[in-house]
């Protein structure tokens, strides 16, 4: 018996990678900056009201944290915005691939094959990626070592400010 192509139409394509950029990249970026925020802050607070070691170094320092973790998350948003437009198979694949492996256990079905993404610039990515994630554990490090932040606040700020940067980002792409 001759097996049954699916051919997927473009608009398939472009529908399956809207469900995943929602699904697998707004949705937790808004919970764990929102997670990050409250705790931030919170923490913030604390030191403000009850250690009152609060001061303008510490404005300074927690504002600097999230500008820094801002930036991070708005260049990683960027890229994957760039992949969105250019490459909306590879996250369409993706898509393909959280769903079987779901459906694995009621179906044996293969798993969808993910595309390569070949650009110009690729090589550089894992290394932007990294120089982003030691720049931002770098700043809470210091901000913590130099002593006007606590642990709390230190750790939490920049990736508060790093996920509401991913989430804005994406304002107006995702309908």
């Amino acid at each position: 018996m001759p097996k049954l192509v699916t051919v997927l139409k473009p608009e398939k394509i472009d529908e399956q990678a809207r469900y995943y950029v929602r699904s697998h990249i707004l949705l937790p970026a808004g919970t764990i900056g929102l997670v990050s925020m409250v705790g931030g802050i919170g923490a913030l607070a604390y030191q403000l009201l009850a250690s009152h070691t609060y001061s303008w170094i510490t404005f300074l320092s927690s504002s600097l944290l999230i500008v820094i973790g801002a930036s991070c998350g708005f260049g990683q948003a960027r890229y994957h915005r760039y992949l969105f437009k250019t490459f909306p198979e590879f996250y369409a694949a993706k898509m393909r691939t959280a769903v079987a492996q779901r459906n694995k256990k009621t179906r044996g079905k293969a798993e969808a094959e993910v595309p390569a993404i070949e650009h110009p610039g690729r090589g550089f990515v894992t290394a932007i990626s990294i120089a982003g994630a030691v720049l931002v554990f770098g700043s809470s490090a210091g901000a913590y070592m130099y002593g006007d932040l606590e642990i709390l606040p230190s750790a939490l700020v920049p990736w508060a400010g790093f996920y509401w940067a991913k989430l804005f980002c994406w304002r107006g792409v995702v309908d």
